[in-house]
């Protein structure tokens, strides 16, 4: 595992801990830190912090912005697993929020969650411009709904056992996975105040990382170990899921992710040693174990 990934992680979750601990107590907190804590590894925070060394952006400000995707993930996970969508009992090596505390309560705790995130990029405590502040709002907001992560896990359970073409499959795993992965690339060239061509740019890296890193996780599905994972493996053969595996093979996916890899370190090599750390993510999220 990359050094420093750990660090961002930890980071991370005392910000979210500290935040959650001020919130009024009411009787969903327990669910959402549930849900929310200790969170996975934090691949698209790290991926934030990489692209903000590049801006010479303020460390701490990166942490808070990152918590507020990190609740957006969490938000999703804990509805993705629900019964009426991907029937998931195990999430992060632990019972889903479902599980443990019932259908309605994880419904809610999610959508708590989702508005959390609003909340953290909207307080005072995080020392952005005003204006910037909307523009991360307004862009995580697209990412999160019907143009992106929702928008995508309804396009992902449509094509379930039907037959999908590469650029439907394609198109349907940046909406669920790549959005959140170009806002994480995005937002450090937004508060930079980057001009538009340079924001473009992060966006189409954003979305090829969160395209490796949901190829790579269908691989992971396909040969991984559940206890390694964290969740149940072999379910997308099983629920007869789009994906590039069913369409291309195994063989063949692992040299599309070559492909995408190798695309993704080609654009960042402009920006030289800055952009070491963003490089080591790439390779790590590219060889995790298949």
């Amino acid at each position: 595992m990359i050094r420093d990934l750990s660090y961002i992680a930890k980071d991370t979750n005392k910000f979210l801990k500290s935040y959650i601990k001020k919130q009024s107590k009411t009787e969903l907190i327990r669910s959402m830190k549930y849900g929310l804590l200790p969170g996975g590894k934090k691949i698209r925070s790290k991926i934030l912090i990489d692209v903000g060394k590049i801006f010479n952006l303020n460390y701490r400000s990166l942490i808070r912005v990152g918590a507020a995707v990190e609740c957006i993930h969490a938000y999703s996970l804990i509805h993705d697993d629900l019964p009426c969508m991907d029937n998931d009992s195990i999430r992060r090596g632990k019972l889903s929020t479902h599980k443990k505390f019932g259908e309605s309560t994880a419904v809610l705790a999610g959508n708590s969650l989702l508005t959390l995130a609003f909340e953290i990029l909207s307080d005072k405590s995080l020392l952005l411009k005003e204006n910037t502040k909307v523009k991360l709002i307004n862009l995580i907001s697209e990412c999160s709904g019907h143009t992106g992560i929702a928008g995508g896990q309804y396009l992902d359970l449509n094509y379930e056992r039907k037959k999908i073409i590469k650029k439907k499959i394609i198109d349907m795993q940046i909406k669920k996975t790549g959005k959140l992965f170009a806002f994480c690339c995005i937002a450090p060239a937004i508060i930079s105040n980057k001009n538009k061509k340079v924001i473009r740019l992060f966006e189409k890296i954003g979305y090829e990382i969160g395209l490796l890193f949901q190829i790579t996780d269908d691989l992971i599905d396909y040969k991984g170990i559940a206890r390694k994972a964290g969740k149940k493996t072999k379910k997308d053969e099983k629920k007869g899921k789009a994906t590039l595996i069913s369409l291309l093979g195994y063989k063949n996916t692992i040299k599309y992710t070559s492909k995408i890899k190798n695309n993704i370190l080609n654009k960042i090599n402009y920006y030289g040693k800055k952009s070491e750390s963003l490089k080591k993510t790439v390779l790590f999220i590219f060889e995790r174990e298949k």
